[in-house]
């Protein structure tokens, strides 16, 4: 495919320098973003769960989505990702 891709004007196939940590960082970023969207949405729905109409719902909730997003900064600062 990359003999084909030559071909084309304007196409670099090449990756630049530097690029390759920028993607990881991107995606780290994407994947912590991530958390908070999937949490909010499935407890967004009409579902019933454990702690439904009790005072520490929004606390057990928020505590969930901020130690998730925690756990994955630190994973990805230990890898050199972040």
């Amino acid at each position: 495919m990359r003999a084909s891709l030559v071909f084309l004007p304007g196409f670099d196939v090449s990756i630049k320098p530097g690029a390759e940590q920028t993607v990881k960082k991107v995606t780290s970023w994407a994947a912590i973003i991530a958390v908070p969207t999937a949490i909010t949405s499935f407890f967004g729905q009409n579902l019933a769960f454990p702690w439904r109409h009790t005072n520490t719902e929004f606390y057990l909730t928020a505590a969930l989505t901020v130690g998730l997003a925690l756990v994955l900064y630190v994973v990805f600062r230990r890898k050199t990702w972040l």
